[in-house]
């Protein structure tokens, strides 16, 4: 479903604050792989999000989705196949509009727009049963501006939305960092239920070890700007975070120092 090859990214070349961000980078997902992205601070994850997303354009490489090449494409086009969620839960909705109006707007994603308002008896009985599956008491509430949520409803909110047109790729980035442990739990695992379900083909960058190695069934590491690390299915479930670590130092002949990494 997604087919990264040789993909490198250099900010501000040749200048003082030049950045090597990915170094020949090469990725596969088969469709509905859950593939868990960590590594330390630089090490080139949300780079690499960008580059699918298209937020930028990569230096050499290909990308596709499905077997289409989208290396060229802008970001909104991009957007047909790819469902995207960030770590800021104030990003992915309309603040100012009802809750009813974003899922309304999130269902039509890949339809050819009009100026029709069809929100009819069918489709808010369809969002209350979607909304009643998250546990969070929001199906009684879709008149409500999705502004007066809390940060863990606007978040659920935002990634039912980003898989309500059931996009080829879903992309989380981070998405649960900037709650409070309860909150992104309670998160993590809807996102779980909803990427198993709809059987998503799923890429999620995440500062825990812990929830990198309790969600999916494949995990990548990345330092430098490369893949140092790729275990999946048998051998992801038997790791423990003392072991990725050790792969980690021995892989990079160095140690883990990025602290936010460490204490998660």
């Amino acid at each position: 479903m997604l087919d990264i090859s040789h993909i490198s990214k250099t900010f501000n070349p040749g200048m003082i604050t030049e950045k090597v961000a990915l170094i020949d980078v090469s990725l596969h997902l088969a469709p509905g792989e859950f593939v868990t992205v960590i590594g330390g601070n630089g090490a080139g994850k949300s780079t690499l999000m960008n580059s699918i997303a298209g937020t930028f354009p990569v230096d050499k490489g290909t990308i596709s989705i499905d077997d289409e090449d989208i290396t060229d494409w802008p970001e909104h086009r991009r957007a047909k196949y790819i469902g995207r969620v960030f770590q800021d839960p104030m990003m992915g909705t309309a603040a100012n509009m009802m809750i009813e109006e974003n899922l309304e707007i999130a269902s039509r994603r890949n339809r050819r727009p009009n100026l029709s308002w069809s929100s009819k008896k069918e489709d808010k009985e369809k969002f209350q049963s979607m909304l009643a599956s998250l546990h969070l008491g929001l199906e009684d509430r879709l008149e409500s501006k999705v502004g007066l949520l809390s940060g863990g409803q606007r978040q659920a909110l935002t990634l039912l939305m980003a898989t309500l047109a059931d996009p080829k790729l879903l992309l989380l980035d981070e998405h649960t960092a900037a709650l409070d442990p309860k909150t992104a739990a309670q998160v993590l695992k809807i996102t779980t239920s909803i990427v198993a379900e709809r059987h998503l083909t799923t890429l999620m960058i995440t500062h825990n070890m812990r929830d990198a190695l309790a969600c999916g069934n494949r995990l990548i590491m990345m330092y430098g700007g490369k893949i140092l690390i790729d275990v999946k299915d048998r051998e992801k479930k038997k790791l423990t975070v003392k072991d990725l670590l050790l792969m980690f130092e021995k892989a990079a002949g160095s140690e883990l120092g990025d602290d936010s990494l460490l204490l998660s």
